[in-house]
This record gives C-alpha cells, sequence and structure tokens, in this order.
C-alpha cells in the first residue's frame, strides 16, 4: 500500500476517526485504467480524500455512496456502469470504537467501566466528587473527569466527545436527582444509548412529573432505557454492570432481547394510544 494512504489510514483509527480504505477491484472499458487504485476516505464530504481512484465523472457518485457506507458503519461490494464501463469497488469501513460515557462514579460504575473496556468501548467516567472520580478507582477508564455534571457534559459535547449515534450514556448516580439532572442535558442528543438506573415505581413518577411540569411530550421517554439492562436477576454491582453492558450491546448489534424498560414503554405508548382515541370519539 502506498505510504500516504497507510499513514491517513493508521493516523484515522488512532484518532479514533470513522474512516473507509476503497479499492477499485474490477474495472473495465475506459476505466480500465482505475483497477487496483485505492484511497482513504472519511464521511466528512469537505474533507477530500487521500489517493486518487481515476474514475473521472463517476468519482464523485462513488464517494457519496463510500460516506454513506462508513454512516452505515459497514463494508460494502458497489458496482457502477458508466459509459461502456463496469466498475466494482469494495468498501472497507473502520467504524470509530462506541464511546460510553458513566455518569456517576459509585459501586456499579467501576465494573461497568472495566466491562465496557473489555468489549472495546471507549470510556468515560464522570462524577461530581474528586474521591470518587479518580483514575486510580477506574484504571481501564479512557478518561475519569471530576466537576457537575450537567456542566461536564455539556464540556464533553462541545469538546472532540462527539453525542452521537456512537456515544452511550448510562446515568447511575448517587442520587436519582443527579440521573434525572442529566437526563435533561443529553435527552435531545442523538446518541445511540440513554440508560438511567431507578426502580419501575420510581421511573413511572419521573416521567410523569418531567411531563406536567416541565411539558417534555411522553415519546421523548421512549428512547430512554429505564429501569436500565437486560433483566438476568443481577443483583451485585458486578452482576448489574454485566446486564447494563448487555443491553447496550444488544442495542448496538440490533439484538432482539427485550430489557427491562420494555414494560414501562408500552405502558406509555398504551397510554397515548386511549388518549388519541378518547380525542378522537370526542371530535365525531
Amino acid at each position: 500500500m502506498d505510504r500516504d494512504l497507510l499513514n491517513a489510514l493508521t493516523d484515522s483509527i488512532e484518532r479514533r476517526e470513522a474512516v473507509a480504505l476503497v479499492t477499485v477491484t474490477a474495472a473495465t472499458g475506459p476505466l480500465m485504467d482505475a483497477l487496483g487504485c485505492r484511497a482513504v476516505v472519511w464521511p466528512q464530504p469537505d474533507r477530500q480524500p487521500v489517493g486518487d481512484l481515476k474514475l473521472g465523472a463517476l468519482e464523485s457518485s462513488v464517494l457519496a455512496d463510500v460516506r454513506r457506507a462508513i454512516l452505515d458503519k459497514g463494508h460494502r461490494h458497489l458496482d457502477y456502469t458508466e459509459a461502456g464501463a463496469d466498475v466494482s469497488i469494495f468498501v472497507e469501513v473502520q467504524q470509530r470504537p462506541p464511546h460510553l460515557i458513566i455518569v456517576g462514579a459509585g459501586h456499579i460504575a467501576v465494573p461497568l467501566a472495566s466491562v465496557a473496556k473489555i468489549c472495546d468501548f471507549l470510556v468515560t467516567v464522570l462524577d461530581d466528587r474528586a474521591q470518587y472520580a479518580h483514575p486510580a478507582r477506574f484504571p481501564t477508564a479512557d478518561r475519569v473527569i471530576a466537576g457537575p455534571f450537567r456542566a461536564e457534559l455539556d464540556k464533553l459535547r462541545q469538546g472532540k466527545a462527539q453525542f452521537d449515534n456512537d456515544t452511550y450514556i448510562v446515568l447511575v448516580t448517587r442520587g436519582h436527582q443527579y440521573d434525572v439532572e442529566s437526563l435533561l442535558e443529553v435527552l435531545d442528543d442523538p446518541l445511540a444509548y440513554i440508560g438511567m438506573i431507578g426502580s419501575q415505581r420510581r421511573i413511572r413518577a419521573v416521567f410523569e412529573l418531567l411531563e406536567k411540569e416541565q411539558g417534555i411530550p411522553a415519546e421523548k421517554f421512549d428512547r430512554v432505557y429505564a429501569p436500565i439492562g437486560l433483566d438476568i436477576g443481577a443483583i451485585t454491582p458486578a452482576e448489574i454492570g454485566v446486564c447494563i453492558m448487555a443491553e447496550i450491546i444488544n442495542v448496538m448489534r440490533g439484538g432482539p432481547a427485550e430489557g427491562l424498560s420494555g414494560q414501562i414503554r408500552r405502558e406509555r405508548e398504551e397510554r397515548r394510544q386511549r388518549v388519541s382515541e378518547r380525542k378522537n370519539l370526542t371530535e365525531i
């Protein structure tokens, strides 16, 4: 591989950027010279690829399809026919590692951070107590932050930690008021996962209170996994860490398991359906 391509690829992987190595695997007719050409491509349209695929007028369409493949997080074979030429492309996508942000550095956070790291997640731990948010307590975490929950979450969002579909947030603070405070900070972000600890009774009460007092649409809470985790009968902090991580993996991989939050989510959907039906009857 050309050194410039190799350097661009390895640098992006080290910086945890999503990137693709694109290779022309077949070409006929006027585009025969493109056979074997390679380029390194990023998802940002304004970022110039490294390398030249030699595809002429076809190249802009190819790059657009490559960027979609990166966003879809999957390798892809692409085939084109253009001006009497057939071209095949292989897109090898290097995904960014998923980022788990654990809000709360208590007894559940310690095993959860370790399990997440074993699963190749980038791990950040945040707490407002410096004696808990300490690197010695979380030796496997990539980053440990001590500071006010909402302020530090906002700093992460504004910094290099993008709050996007590669970001998973777990709310396991020492007090439910801090979980709710943090939930309000991230509820509108396009995150892959938001999980919040708490009993079914407490979760129901919190969601209903936020709907009534702050006017938050009920539908927004459908994306919150609360109570958090898969029901594996977990009791100890380590077991709870495993059940949380199991749900995160289930969400990330599109698995079939239903989490502990499923019952509350169905209840909210049924309640909205009843309200809608009563409204329709009133209007008739």
